[in-house]
């Protein structure tokens, strides 16, 4: 008797097979790194390859959990500052949990999780807030106005910071280009970017913001030329809760963290699902 292995599902499992060693490493490189981030953690994530690199070659993570075509999508990133450590970290803890989902969601959701935007920066010795070409990436996207307005903001207010030095032009760095692509490519109905280490909850865009996550209040800090906020909640309209963490080299506790989780998934059920279901 002859069995048919479907082609498909062979290309599947060898694709499997190749990048789990990848995987293994990266998360070691992670556990390394990263607060409160276990080897067991990273590997319970399943992250894959997103084909995107960094400018220093590595490789741009991702998960995706939930229900496909949901009509709510929302799109986690963490880590767009390399040594904002504890951002990355709680991306981590949070897939677990969606993994985990409630049985009492109201709504289906499709999640897409990238818990380190910034490699290179993560990984540096010592980690660094801009990108391996000396870029901050959230003053990299663009805004209106972003050659005016960046490069005024820079010189003038932060008085040429290279920390907060926005690049050359908007976009000009594979790991922008990467969370730009996403956004055409995703559609997501919400952004959730988390950083560290302001101890706020700041949000950019329509809707009615949420109030608090956790211990962290809602308290708007304004506006960057050529911020993530600034760009995809004010000009392309996608509500983005900016989650400011009180530490970088710390975590929240983890009933913290699921506390945070929890009312984030309150706030997008009550705000955003039925906005989300009601679009053509």
């Amino acid at each position: 008797m002859r069995f048919c292995i479907p082609v498909a599902s062979v290309l599947v499992a060898l694709a499997g097979l190749h990048s789990a060693p990848a995987t293994a490493r990266a998360c070691a490189e992670f556990v390394r790194r990263l607060p409160n981030v276990s080897q067991p953690l990273c590997e319970s994530a399943q992250l894959r390859d997103t084909q995107a690199r960094s400018v220093q070659n590595r490789t741009l993570w991702a998960r995706d959990l939930g229900v496909e075509d949901a009509a709510l999508r929302v799109l986690v990133v963490g880590g767009i500052h390399g040594d904002e450590m504890s951002s990355s970290a709680v991306v981590f803890h949070w897939i677990r949990l969606a993994a985990n989902p409630p049985a009492d969601m109201p709504h289906p959701v499709h999640w897409r999780f990238i818990p380190s935007l910034n490699p290179d920066g993560l990984l540096a010795r010592p980690p660094k807030r801009v990108n391996a070409n000396g870029v901050d990436l959230n003053r990299n996207f663009p805004t209106p106005n972003w050659h005016r307005d960046a490069t005024n903001y820079w010189e003038k207010r932060t008085r040429r910071d290279p920390r907060r030095w926005p690049g050359r032009h908007p976009l000009s760095e594979p790991e922008s280009r990467f969370l730009n692509g996403q956004l055409d490519a995703f559609q997501p109905n919400l952004i959730v970017s988390v950083h560290a280490p302001y101890g706020v909850l700041d949000f950019d865009g329509p809707s009615v913001p949420p109030s608090k996550l956790g211990r962290l209040y809602l308290d708007q800090v304004g506006i960057y030329p050529g911020s993530l906020g600034n760009y995809a909640g004010i000009h392309r309209r996608v509500p983005v809760v900016t989650v400011e963490l009180p530490s970088a080299l710390r975590t929240p506790s983890d009933a913290e963290m699921a506390q945070m989780w929890t009312d984030l998934l309150r706030w997008a059920a009550e705000r955003l699902a039925p906005v989300a279901s009601a679009s053509p």
